[in-house]
């Protein structure tokens, strides 16, 4: 070999051409469809399906035209999610159609996406090395597993192919890495029903379909029912939607509606009508979102374009006012002006690209939020996220998906809410540290107080907790909130009123007739005068909200202001001798 060749195969090794160690990495491969469990988010009639990645049952094959049931084979919205500490993530799959389209890239109709979370709930985007072929293969490479809280690795979610069908697929890690498949989730999921543009035409990749941005941003289950060409508000899919136990039906079916010589305009306006009282008739208490047409890019210069999208827009805005002048609750429309797609939103005059694809999204999430009073605002402690500070200890979405089951089983009749303080104090779901069980037995078990505090949550986390169904489905009497200590490192006093605010709003929305009870900050250590400046703030904003407040963290402090030690395990967290004094104050409150 000469110099020059012997330096450019070393210059190759450098830029990682070749990577011989790489292949010598024992991976461990782990195939969804083998679990113990279900782990296929987005799926709804689980273990009816006739091929693993479908979307309806396979009762359904028959009763809707073939054209849907051949597109219910593709794995639109179709989204896995796991926790990993590794440094590198493997997907391998096989594919049941052609890759890509015309106007679509393989990276749309036939990729993979996978996005990461870390413990502070904030959502990432990994680039992943891909092959298409008989086997289709991503590779992400190089990724950091530090979390700041933890070495138990962080939370990802791995968005399937839109436009094509998954005959088998597995995920890997190196040998030692750990893996762990996530379950279900048990929140109700947005339920959409749509066409080529809800099923992710022409997004460059499934992450950037505007249904998967919606799931993302409202970090909700969501079923994607969208059959491109066939969306088209038929009686048999309209009875499989009544089906399912939504938290909001979204229609998005009109560009599938364009009148024709076998569909008059009238027929359009029938079946929007029937479809709106069939699913009212079987889910009187779901919201219904109707969605007009985005329009074509064109439609400004081409006059028959413009005036299909205005005219079927026209019938929609007649339903909905003659649908709710029937009596008909709970329907909303959102207009095109709102999804405000411009002429750079789309592919080809129809479909959106991700500019396009975004405008929807947001412009749905702003209706939905709106809905579902599930505001969000601009400092951190108005904006709900999850956490996962502490897996060692527990596993944050597991006890909010035992206290969803809790709440169907078994609801309280009192619901405490609060971080680690109440979290490791006793009661139900069980924790696994418990310093105070026997006052809480004692005192707060006989009024059957459910323990919602879940260790390191700060106001925000609770407020996405309340948001997702810790509240549904179920009347409390009474509503206790002890919030805030965990926000004192990085929130201002104005913004944790502010939270806290926001909470009490949430809470009112959820539990109209519960009696709401805020609870003082109690006192920690080096930090007691700001905590009483707080506390005083507290109490004036539940005077001004007709909330009831209490206080009491003062039986923890000495004459002199100072916390008493002798009450805490650590000067934040009290100890049985501490929880013993605050028992009886709450519960005295709560008779």
């Amino acid at each position: 070999m000469t110099y020059k060749k012997y330096a450019f195969v070393l210059l190759l090794y450098g830029l990682g051409y070749f990577s011989f160690a790489q292949e010598k990495t024992e991976i461990k491969w782990w195939n969804p469809a083998q679990n113990d469990f279900p782990t296929v988010e987005g799926q709804v009639w689980i273990g009816e399906v006739e091929s693993f990645y479908d979307r309806l049952p396979q009762r359904a094959r028959g009763v809707v035209r073939d054209a849907v049931w051949n597109l219910s084979k593709h794995s639109a919205g179709l989204v896995i999610r796991f926790s990993t500490d590794a440094s590198q993530i493997k997907v391998r799959y096989g594919l049941g159609g052609n890759l890509d389209m015309p106007h679509m890239p393989a990276t749309g109709v036939s990729g993979v996406d996978l996005y990461a979370k870390n413990g502070e709930g904030e959502v990432y985007w990994l680039r992943g090395n891909r092959s298409f072929g008989d086997t289709t293969r991503y590779d992400f490479n190089q990724i950091d597993g530090k979390e700041k809280y933890h070495d138990k690795g962080r939370e990802y979610q791995l968005y399937l192919p839109l436009y094509n069908s998954i005959t088998w697929l597995e995920i890997g890690v190196p040998e030692g890495a750990s893996f762990d498949p996530i379950p279900l989730r048990k929140e109700k999921p947005i339920v959409v029903y749509g066409t080529s543009i809800a099923q992710g035409a022409c997004a460059s990749r499934p992450g950037m379909a505007w249904t998967s941005i919606l799931q993302r941003n409202m970090d909700r289950p969501l079923i994607n029912l969208g059959f491109s060409g066939n969306g088209r508000m038929e009686d048999e899919v309209i009875d499989l939607l009544s089906e399912i136990e939504a938290k909001i039906f979204v229609l998005d079916c009109l560009p599938n509606l364009t009148p024709t010589k076998d569909r008059t305009i009238e027929e359009v306006e029938q079946r929007i009508k029937k479809s709106v009282r069939t699913l009212k008739e079987k889910r009187p208490n779901i919201p219904i979102l109707l969605v007009e047409h985005s329009g074509y890019s064109d439609g400004g210069l081409i006059g028959e374009r413009h005036a299909v999208y205005t005219k079927l827009n026209e019938v929609l805005r007649r339903s909905y006012a003659d649908l709710k002048a029937e009596g008909i609750t709970e329907l909303f429309i959102l207009q095109k002006s709102e999804l405000n797609l411009g002429i750079d939103s789309y592919v080809d005059g129809t479909h959106p690209s991700d500019l396009g694809m975004l405008s929807h999204a947001q412009a749905c999430e702003r209706k939905i939020r709106e809905i579902l009073y599930e505001p969000i605002g601009t400092m951190s402690t108005t904006i709900p996220v999850t956490q996962r500070r502490e897996p060692g200890l527990y596993e944050w979405e597991t006890r909010h998906q035992d206290i969803l089951q809790l709440n169907k089983t078994n609801p309280p009749k009192v619901c405490f809410f609060g971080n680690s303080i109440t979290h490791y104090w006793a009661g139900m779901p069980k924790a696994p540290i418990a310093r105070g069980e026997k006052s809480w037995k004692k005192h707060l078990a006989p009024l059957k107080v459910g323990n919602f505090g879940y260790g390191w949550d700060r106001i925000e986390n609770v407020l996405w907790r309340i948001y997702h169904d810790e509240l549904d489905g179920f009347e409390a009497e009474q509503v206790l909130v002890m919030l805030g200590t965990n926000n004192l490192g990085m929130n201002s006093n104005e913004e944790i009123i502010i939270g806290l605010e926001s909470v009490m709003d949430a809470i009112k929305a959820r539990q109209p007739h519960a009696n709401i009870r805020m609870i003082g900050i109690y006192p920690r250590r080096g930090q007691e005068a700001r905590v009483v400046k707080i506390n005083l703030m507290i109490e004036q904003i539940a005077d001004l909200n007709n909330v009831d407040y209490t206080d009491p963290g003062k039986s923890l402090l000495k004459d002199d202001g100072k916390i008493d030690e002798s009450l805490f395990t650590d000067g934040l967290h009290p100890n049985e001798k501490g929880y013993d004094l605050l028992a009886p104050l709450i519960a005295g409150q709560l008779r």
